[in-house]
């Protein structure tokens, strides 16, 4: 269960050269100061969504409707002993395929936003629908999950899920105002962050380990580990990931034979890709070294 970061910061910094990184959001596309208006020039109006944007909207719908669910199809019910696991199991599967469906939704508008170009506040939409629906919905994931199943510790629930929401805002502000190397984020993107987090949940492993793995996740959104970007082939890849990953979870909450195990596989998959990824990372950056050096 992978995505991409948003591209479209990139994109408006590599339209306006002149500029720094850091003035990609609200003054791309702005004259200098004290450089005359060149009138001929069409600047993209910042009131105006784009097919992008739309992309990015829905992102956030999803990322809220995520919280919603979890709420009324988890929480609720667990406070007031209304339905059983049944219920619970297919709430949480709707809250996790939301956060799966935003995460497509994050894949594609930036390469939208490099095919069609976006509006002047394509970048802003992103980073607070991704907010929502990374930051906000894995964290609110990991604090109902320490109630409903480790309320003793719910505490330390909250710790865990305050450092995922944390380490999520402090990474969006990080790539909004720094340049990483081409094909590369540093440190683990928020949507893959997202995804993992909820999958170390669903895995039920013993509380400590749990909140270890969270923790890790954490840390890896604020830390220089380069993870690849999805592009290419690596960006079909993506999306057939996620669509294999909701048809899991489709069949997990539908009680299908046979469901849990592939739900087991495919969380424990995706913590796996989180460990290797950084190391088909740094193959990468070791192969373009030395074909420089071969050059």
């Amino acid at each position: 269960m992978t995505t991409t970061d948003t591209d479209r910061v990139v994109l408006r910094a590599e339209e306006t050269p002149e500029e720094p990184r850091r003035d990609a959001g609200g003054g791309a596309g702005r004259d200098a100061p004290g450089e005359v208006p060149r009138r001929g020039r069409r600047q993209p109006s910042p009131s105006r969504l784009s097919a992008a944007d739309i992309l990015t909207l829905g992102n956030a719908v999803c990322g809220f409707s995520s919280v919603y669910f979890i709420t009324t199809a988890v929480l609720v019910p667990y406070l007031t002993g209304g339905p059983g696991d049944g219920t619970l199991r297919q709430g949480a599967a709707t809250a996790v395929m939301l956060i799966l469906l935003a995460s497509l939704f994050d894949l594609c508008d930036g390469l939208v936003a490099r095919k069609f170009r976006s509006s002047g506040m394509g970048a802003e939409l992103d980073n607070l629908s991704d907010l929502i629906s990374f930051g906000l919905a894995p964290a609110y994931f990991v604090v109902v999950w320490g109630l409903v199943g480790e309320g003793a510790h719910l505490w330390l629930t909250v710790v865990g899920a305050v450092a995922v929401l944390l380490a999520g805002v402090l990474r969006l502000a990080r790539f909004s105002v720094t340049t990483s190397r081409d094909g590369m984020f540093e440190g683990m993107p928020i949507p893959f962050a997202a995804l993992t987090v909820v999958s170390v949940v669903l895995l039920e492993l013993p509380f400590a380990l749990t909140l270890a793995l969270v923790a890790g996740v954490a840390w890896l959104m604020v830390s220089r580990v380069e993870y690849p970007k999805p592009t290419g082939r690596m960006a079909v890849a993506t999306v057939v990931w996620a669509a294999v990953n909701i048809g899991c979870l489709v069949a997990w909450a539908a009680g299908a034979p046979g469901a849990e195990r592939l739900l087991v596989t495919g969380c424990a998959l995706q913590l796996s890709l989180a460990a290797l990824l950084p190391l088909v990372a740094t193959g990468r950056r070791i192969k373009a070294r030395r074909d420089r050096r071969a050059a």
